[in-house]
């Protein structure tokens, strides 16, 4: 996802958990077709943040999804959220994303994908605002505790100023045994024009959190911050300030 208004971020770079989209993307219910898999959901939270950047202005967004998925591993999907209506990228964000998923041991799966970034309604005369980025994610299960490290690459596009950019991150979830409670970690790493440009283009995230299932619903709450430093403006440092995110999302 890119990030935030050009308004809002003349000196910032207009660009861009585990999971991509992050944090927003809840439980789905599943729905059988032959050798197909139909899932979705939609989300509502309190705000959307991106590697730990905050691309809803602070502002509460809803988060629709729907993937399908093939026995063979493969998948396609769309993922949504609500943005402020901004020159640039208009109210909304949509993801295409498709790619291939297979357990190579025990316990032990690879996903490979591709993410297609795009802004539908956005009049940011001519200028290129839509981008794509290929994501690797490895993950490993042991009983309840569930690893995952990320890759994920953008090349050189005109709508990332000419330059590529590289998202490494490392996660972990834990369901709590005898209860319905999951708790999470995660700490990652932006180098390149996806990151911030002020002092600098390299910057960390993290993120501690925990989730609870009640029927179709999911409710979760995290604690998000990052590394970036002050730039003295207040409208684009509260973007990037430390905060709790309340999600919660509903399966159908």
């Amino acid at each position: 996802m890119k990030f935030l208004t050009k308004a809002c971020f003349g000196m910032l770079l207009a660009a861009s958990a585990m999971s991509t989209p992050a944090f927003a993307q809840e439980e789905e219910d599943t729905a059988a077709i032959g050798p197909f898999t139909l899932s979705g959901g939609i989300a509502v939270t309190s705000d959307y943040r991106f590697r730990g950047v905050s691309l809803s202005n602070e502002k509460v967004a809803v988060q629709p999804t729907l993937t399908a998925s093939h026995d063979s591993g493969f998948y396609v999907g769309v993922w949504g959220s609500s943005l402020p209506n901004s020159t640039a990228y208009g109210k909304f964000e949509l993801d295409v994303y498709g790619g291939f998923n297979t357990e190579i041991a025990s316990g032990t799966t690879v996903d490979l994908g591709v993410t297609y970034y795009t802004y539908p309604g956005s009049h940011d005369g001519g200028a290129p605002t839509d981008y794509f980025e290929g994501i690797g994610k490895l993950s490993h299960d042991i009983g309840p505790l569930s690893v995952t490290g990320q890759v994920a690459y953008a090349p050189k596009q005109s709508s990332l100023g000419d330059d590529d950019s590289i998202y490494l991150n490392l996660g972990a979830g834990f369901g709590v045994p005898n209860t319905p409670v999951t708790l999470s970690a995660a700490v990652g790493y932006t180098d390149g024009s996806l990151g911030l440009v002020a002092p600098d283009s390299n910057y960390i995230d993290w993120v501690i959190g925990a989730s609870v299932p009640a029927g179709p619903f999911t409710f979760s709450v995290q604690y998000v911050d990052t590394d970036v430093k002050k730039t003295g403006v207040k409208a684009v440092d509260t973007l990037y300030d430390p905060t709790v995110v309340f999600t919660l999302g509903a399966s159908f």
